[in-house]
């Protein structure tokens, strides 16, 4: 009997169309060393949530594959068995490790967002998060992003400290792989506490590009969004210009 990486490849090729392998090609990173099948990525979901019983020695092949869909379904398939409930801490540090020691291989945006949060997020809850700040100093920025986006899970569960630190230390990257996350991290601490927002953005705003302010006071009451827009505006040096609703 074909192994399960083979049985998961076919799968996915009994759902493909030319289309939509058109469309996903189109958006995969010139420098990802990816090619598509074309699944739809519910498609995609639905079949990595038939395999959330694989075992974690089968991961390394999903994850090494050539084909984008092989590699999302490998990472949702961590991202689903980090959700059961009664995963006991070993459980949840063989995904966690499963993940970082493949983490050469989860080098698009959506690979990191589909699994980060709970299955490094969620091991790193009650443990240090050195980890997080090890990767937040990485020169890949794809490892950055795994650093911000990883702390949303600890965000929701009320923990803030980390991640605005970790804001801090990635305000000012170069790439918006990073920046972005930088911002919706902020906007989901606005939503536990909005004064330790409030007082990050007076500390930092004049930092902070843009995109990644808009996205910080996206749901901030219109006056003081606008405040903060117009503080932004005359700080010397601040080069985030005026911000389009």
């Amino acid at each position: 009997m074909a192994q399960p990486p083979e049985r998961i490849q076919d799968a996915l090729s009994d759902r493909q169309s030319p289309a939509e392998r058109e469309k996903i090609v189109r958006r995969l990173p010139p420098d990802s060393g990816l090619d598509a099948i074309g699944v739809r990525m519910k498609e995609v979901f639905d079949t990595a949530k038939e395999w959330t019983d694989l075992d974690l020695s089968h991961i390394p092949d999903l994850l090494a594959s050539p084909w984008y869909e092989m590699r999302m379904v490998g990472v949702s398939v961590l991202d689903f068995k980090a959700r059961r409930r009664g995963l006991d801490d070993d459980g949840r540090r063989r995904l966690y490790e499963s993940y970082m020691n493949h983490h050469e291989f989860i080098n698009i945006w959506d690979l990191v967002d589909r699994s980060a949060p709970r299955v490094v997020g969620w091991y790193l809850l009650d443990k240090s998060r050195q980890p997080l700040f090890d990767l937040a100093r990485s020169d890949a920025a794809i490892e950055r992003r795994t650093a911000i986006t990883a702390s949303f899970w600890l965000i929701r569960q009320g923990d803030l400290d980390d991640p605005l630190a970790l804001a801090d230390l990635l305000l000012d990257d170069p790439s918006e792989l990073v920046t972005k996350p930088v911002g919706t991290a902020l906007r989901e601490v606005g939503k536990i506490d909005r004064q330790r927002l409030l007082g990050f953005l007076a500390r930092h705003r004049h930092r902070m590009s843009r995109p990644t302010l808009r996205l910080a006071t996206y749901l901030l009451p219109d006056d003081i969004e606008r405040s903060l827009r117009e503080q932004t505006r005359s700080q010397p040096g601040s080069g985030t210009g005026p911000m389009p609703r």
